[in-house]
């Protein structure tokens, strides 16, 4: 139903289409290179190798692992060997997994070693694992917490059908890897995930809105992460939402439904008069403040309230405040707060309403 002839698309916020893996993040590059004759070589398989390694037996990898590159010792080996059984800290998040997986191909095309392709079906088995029957996926291998939650954030779950997508149209990248039936299973589990999308859009007086960063797997309502991350309509997590939809050939009613809800909303809320403004503060540290201001980008609030819509912040202290001048130095300088991404939908809106309206 959605599979047939999709386009993958770069994403606006954290992370990039399947198709386009070599341009992941900058923290990705000790995996990814433009130069296609590195994989294969010697620096690659040094590497390999520690991908290899940091696998675990459930065939996931933990997150934000930036050693890839380096030369383990003996010790080093045999601590993360022994963390093998731990599921624990398994993830998709940030990149983690994905990433690997993607990998993993390139070095098999490189060298047709069956050792990175049973490592990549089993990579590719554990992101199948944390699909819900609902089509939602979860961050981490855990059944606790709000890590079980349906994880739009930072792109986990999109991350996650998109390499779907790509597996079940049997890309170049994974050619000799893949049977009929990896195929089937990844449409299915596509299909799945954007039937889940279609289900977690935020219903508000009767209106579709957009989405959160976290949806419960059971009531798929909007959810808690962290302390500072409430339930909330999300200005960052949807954009690569809509994009993904508006990908989707020949939309159902229900798609255009909700593209046209989501983007109805982007408009709606724009923040046309503050922006955010750097100083040095009296610490001598860099920061930042709310400023009245109409220059530059339009900017949406990544955390929305549900009824109201108005743009929040929030302290470690779960506190909504609506000022960042009122929260603390370290979460008002560690978390994005704001963007500007969904700015750049608008022009591919414009021409999709055209097409399918």
């Amino acid at each position: 139903m959605y599979l047939k002839n999709l386009f993958i698309p770069v994403l606006l916020l954290f992370s990039l289409s399947v198709s386009q893996a070599q341009n992941l993040r900058v923290v990705r590059n000790d995996l990814f290179h433009d130069d296609s004759l590195w994989y294969g070589g010697e620096a690659s398989r040094q590497v390999a190798e520690n991908v290899l390694l940091l696998q675990h037996d459930n065939g996931g990898w933990p997150k934000n692992i930036k050693f890839y590159n380096k030369v383990l010792t003996a010790e080093e080996k045999a601590k993360y060997q022994a963390e093998k059984a731990d599921r624990k800290e398994t993830t998709i998040d940030n990149n983690a997994t994905y990433a690997e997986i993607v990998f993993l191909a390139k070095m098999y095309q490189a060298t047709k070693n069956e050792v990175y392709k049973d490592a990549f079906t089993r990579g590719l088995n554990f992101v199948h694992s944390l699909q819900y029957v609902n089509g939602g996926f979860r961050q981490f291998d855990r059944t606790y917490g709000y890590y079980t939650h349906i994880t739009y954030n930072d792109n986990a779950m999109l991350d996650a059908i998109l390499l779907m997508h790509a597996v079940a149209n049997g890309e170049e990248q994974f050619a000799g890897m893949l049977s009929s039936k990896d195929q089937l299973k990844a449409k299915q589990s596509f299909e799945k995930g954007v039937d889940c999308i279609l289900k977690t859009q935020y219903v508000q007086n009767g209106k579709k809105t957009v989405w959160c960063a976290q949806h419960d797997e059971k009531t798929l309502l909007p959810a808690k992460a962290r302390a500072y991350e409430l339930p909330s309509l999300s200005g960052s997590e949807s954009v690569g939402l809509v994009q993904l939809l508006m990908n989707i050939p020949n939309p159902s009613a229900e798609v255009k439904e909700a593209v046209n809800s989501a983007m109805a909303w982007f408009d709606a809320n724009r923040i046309k008069d503050h922006r955010i403004g750097y100083f040095t503060n009296a610490d001598n540290k860099p920061d930042m403040r709310w400023e009245a201001s109409t220059q530059g980008d339009d900017l949406w609030g990544r955390f929305n309230e549900l009824d109201t819509n108005r743009p929040f912040v929030c302290d470690r202290d779960g506190i909504i405040k609506y000022d960042i001048s009122e929260i603390g130095y370290e979460r008002r300088n560690g978390y994005g707060w704001y963007t500007s991404a969904p700015g750049k939908l608008f022009a591919k809106y414009a021409k999709w309403k055209e097409k399918n309206q």
